[in-house]
Parts: structure tokens; sequence; C-alpha cells
């Protein structure tokens, strides 16, 4: 069953079909033929059961006129009346021994009553071997009797195939050609019907659903390429039960990370409170460089935490952003002012040199804009505190305006104790991107250099 519900079967179904309509097409002519061939046959036989023939013709012509001894009028009429019966589209005539026309029968052309020498050797020149077939025989023995004139048509003198084919001939050909052009059209039908259902399964391979998947298609047929379209389905279903996984378990790590983010806070807290405590005691220059590192390690993990949820809110889209138009040039240099303390605390040669812009304003998320500068700032603390210099700078080209941030560390591919999972930088480029910026980061040993880009636009 399976087999005759395949394109293959339809197809040598179609072959078949063809196949079967030319041969019964064939037979019902062959018959048809046949029928009117032994119809031809009957009629196209004289009294003696003999087809008509050129020669036959002419060897009893002649021997009608030899077996004729009283040569007078009646018995010639006779003789015509008899072969018109046999030969009915046949035409004979009688001419005398001086070129007298005496009778005729069936004359189609018109003939002289008085035939001269000339007229009579022109007419037997005309006649010979042309249409219609003439056979001239003399009357008895004697050639004074004058000759009698048998004609008939060449056709007539055709096999009946011939005959049946210059008549059906037409009938035949056109014939054929419609049997051509029906399995043409069917072949068209079916190969376009399987183009179609491809070109179907491709636009169902290319269109998404709201869930970005492909959209499933209805199976009519059981055929291969019906196969076809059943194995996309199970893939889509497969995919989609696939995706709702990944996203279940997306959840949970993002919950989870959440909430180890908030539940880590409170102890950290309260070893911020206890190092801050044991600050206040007298204490040894050891234990005073032991209780600065435990802090710089408190702040450190307090940053990583933050990065951590921070970036699990924002691949979660649940991370609040409002762009809004602010100058940048203001903002920067408000924002540097928090840090400046912080570098000066830790000996750094800080160098700003923020120049206006073209267009000041940039539509931005303020925060989302500090906090990728804090990220970077405590980049240039952890990383490279060794070079002991920062420099915030602005940048205008043809094509965008800049903040240049650099450093003299070691570069980001120098192996350091604080060095992290870079999600920071990951938190970054999402920010970036959201308020559709471009950023740009080149670290050798010498340094590393950090550009926030805004392209300017054409009309600009």
């Amino acid at each position: 069953m399976k087999f005759f519900r395949s394109l293959l079967a339809k197809y040598m179904l179609i072959i078949l079909l063809a196949m079967s309509i030319v041969q019964i097409a064939y037979f019902i002519l062959a018959v048809f033929v046949l029928g009117i061939a032994k119809t031809e046959e009957s009629i196209n036989k004289n009294q003696y059961g003999e087809h008509f023939n050129e020669n036959v013709l002419e060897e009893q012509w002649h021997a009608e006129a030899n077996k004729i001894k009283a040569i007078e009028l009646e018995v010639i009429d006779q003789l015509f009346e008899d072969w018109q019966e046999k030969y009915p589209e046949a035409s004979m005539f009688w001419v005398s021994e001086d070129g007298t026309l005496l009778t005729s029968v069936n004359i189609k052309e018109e003939l002289p009553l008085e035939w001269s020498p000339a007229f009579t050797t022109k007419f037997i020149k005309e006649r010979y071997d042309g249409d219609p077939f003439t056979v001239i025989a003399f009357l008895g023995d004697d050639e004074t009797n004058g000759f009698i004139v048998f004609e008939i048509p060449r056709s007539e003198l055709n096999p009946p195939l011939i005959n049946v084919y210059q008549q059906y001939g037409t009938i035949v050909f056109y014939g054929v050609i419609v049997v051509i052009l029906f399995f043409v059209s069917v072949s068209y039908l079916f190969f376009r019907g399987i183009r179609k259902r491809l070109l179907k399964l491709q636009d169902a391979m290319e269109i998404r659903d709201v869930d970005g998947l492909p959209i499933e298609m209805y199976v009519k047929k059981k055929d291969e390429i019906g196969q076809l379209e059943q194995s996309f389905n199970r893939m889509v279903c497969e995919l989609r039960e696939s995706k709702n996984r990944e996203q279940k378990e997306e959840q949970l790590r993002r919950e989870l990370i959440a909430n180890l983010s908030h539940d880590l806070r409170t102890p950290l807290t309260k070893v911020r409170a206890q190092t801050y405590s044991i600050s206040k005691e007298e204490l040894s220059d050891d234990g005073k460089h032991a209780v600065k590192a435990l802090e710089t390690s408190i702040v450190n993990i307090d940053g990583l935490m933050e990065n951590l949820l921070s970036y699990t809110l924002l691949m979660a889209s649940k991370y609040k952003f409002e762009p809004k138009e602010i100058n940048v040039l203001r903002f920067v240099r408000e924002h540097m002012t928090t840090w400046y303390p912080v570098f000066e605390k830790e000996g750094f040669a800080i160098d700003v040199e923020l120049d206006s812009f073209e267009e000041n304003k940039w539509l931005v998320d303020p925060l989302w804009l500090g906090r990728i500068f804090d990220n970077f700032f405590q980049n240039v603390l952890r990383h490279a505190s060794g070079g002991q210099y920062i420099g915030v700078k602005t940048e205008s080209t043809e094509h965008y305006d800049a903040f240049v941030i650099s450093d003299c560390g070691k570069g980001m591919n120098n192996e350091s104790n604080a060095k992290g999972a870079g999600i920071g930088l990951s938190i970054v480029d999402i920010m970036v991107k959201g308020m559709e910026l471009d950023w740009d980061i080149t670290s050798s040993e010498s340094g590393t250099i950090i550009k926030i880009i805004r392209r300017k636009k054409l009309s600009e």
C-alpha cells in the first residue's frame, strides 16, 4: 500500500495511461481502416473477383474488343453498358475508321465528332501514362472497324489503404497530436503539483512563528513529499520542546543567580562591618595591610556580584532602560569627579581632556552610560594599577565622536589575581549596543585604550 501512495507509482500510472491511450487509439484506427479497406476492396473488384489493375484492365478491354464479331452500334452500346456497371467512374467511346465519333458513355470532356489523324495522335500522346488511365483497342480482328477507348481516373486504381490514408490521414495526424498533448498536459500538471508542494515546504522553512521557529505544515498526502512534511513537522516540534526546556533552564539559572546574589549580600555586609571594626583597633603594620587587602577583596566580590546580577537581568531583558537626550560632556565630567578621590588615593596620574563635539547631546540612558564608565574605571583599578595612569579624552573625526579611556597597565592579556570571567565587559557590550553606540578596545603590554563611539549620521 505504501508503494501505491508514492509519487513513483503515480508517475508510472501516467506512463501506462499514455501508452494505453496510444494503443487503444491505434486499435480503433486499425479497425476503422480495415473496415474501410474491406469496403473499398469489395467495391474495387470486378465480376471475376479481380482487383482494379492497369494490366488486367488493359488485357480485359482488348479481349472484349477482339471478341466482338458483329460490329454494330447496339453491340458496342451493350459492351459500354456492361463495363459501366462494373466501373461507374469510367468513360468509354467508339471512333470509326474514318474518324467519326459514333457513341460515348460518361464522357467528362468535350470530344470532337470528327477525329483527324493529327488529333488522334495528340490524344494518344496526352493519354499515354497519364491521368485518367486510358486503354485503346481495335474492334474485332480488322483495324477497319475503328477503335474503342476506355478511361478511368487513376485514383480508382489505388490500393484501398492509400485511399483511406488520403481521406483520413489528417484525422490520424491530429489524433496523434491530441494524444501527445494530453500526455504532456498530464505530466505538466503532475510536476507542477510537486513543485508547488516543494515551494510551500521551502516557504514554511523560511517563515518564522512568534517564537522564532518555523511553522508546521498541514499534511494532505502520504507520498514522499508528505513524509518529508511530516518529518519537518516533527523537527519543528522537537525544536520547540528543546527551546521551551532551554528557556525553563535559563529562567532557573537566572533566578538562582539573582537569589544567590541577594543572599550573599547579607553576610558580605556583616563581613564588611566586622572588617571596619577591626580596622579601628590597634593593629600592627601587617594587620593593617591584611585588613586593607580584606576590604579590597570585599569590594571586588561586591562588584562581581553586582555585575553577575546585572548581566542576568540584561539577558532576561528586565534591566530598566530609559533613554533620554543628555549633554554627555557634562555627564562625563560630573561622573569623573566621583572617581577622582579613588584614583588619587591609589596614586594615579589623571589626565582629562574633554573637548566639545559638534553635537554634545546624545540619546542614551544615564544609568547605563554611568555603569559603562564605572566598569571601565574598575577594570583600570584592578588590572592596570601598576601603570598609575588613567586618561579620559574626547576624539572627533568625520565619521564619529568618541570618549577615549586609556591606561598604562600591562594589558588585558596579562595574568592577574583580580582577573575575572569577563562579565563586566559583557555587560558593557550589551549596554553599548542597546543604546545604539559602538565600542572598541585595543590592548598591549604598554597599556589599553577603550573607545565609546557614536557614529555620525549622514545628515550631520
